[in-house]
């Protein structure tokens, strides 16, 4: 194995066995590794990526892992990002499920859960704050920032439909 396919292990290893709160809580630590780290994206690239990723079903951090593995090392490198992404969590699962399903309604169980949840959301704002000067470039994105706004948190309107619309608002109104 190249040292490039290692650095792309250690990349998503780390993001994927530390990560609590599911795939989005681990975008700031991708971002930090790929963007600082390794310097394989830019900022924007890596905003760019991100918002594809979204646009796909399934959970972020296997896709961002594959996306960003393939750019870097091919096919080969996807895989390797998949796997250091997934790894960690699915041997963890099957390892602390007996735990947790014994001590779910313990105490210290519960506390436990309700501290790492606080962490978790500061970690998603710092992602969404690093990433709005790329992504609210002009007043037609902070237009689509607040549709989005409206769409998802006031009209409740699904998920998809508003990535869907930001696919086509974009395609037709925000072309360079």
């Amino acid at each position: 194995m190249s040292n490039l396919y290692f650095d792309i292990f250690k990349a998503f290893l780390g993001p994927g066995s530390l990560t609590f709160g599911g795939g989005p809580a681990s975008i700031p630590l991708i971002q930090k590794e790929v963007v600082e780290t390794y310097q394989w994206m830019s900022l924007q690239e890596f905003a760019d990526s991100l918002a594809l990723g979204n646009a796909l079903p399934g959970p972020i951090a296997p896709k961002m892992a594959s996306l960003i593995g393939y750019k870097t090392g091919g096919i080969w490198g996807a895989i390797v990002g998949i796997l250091a992404t997934v790894a960690p969590t699915a041997i963890a699962i099957i390892m602390l499920y007996g735990i947790y399903s014994k001590f779910k309604d313990a105490t210290w169980m519960k506390g436990m859960m309700s501290g790492v949840r606080p962490v978790v959301m500061i970690m998603l704002a710092q992602a969404a704050w690093v990433m709005i000067p790329t992504s609210l470039t002009g007043i037609k994105t902070v237009i689509v920032c607040i549709l989005a706004i409206i769409g998802l948190g006031v009209l409740k309107i699904h998920p998809l439909l508003m990535i869907l619309f930001g696919l086509a608002y974009g395609g037709i109104l925000l072309r360079p």
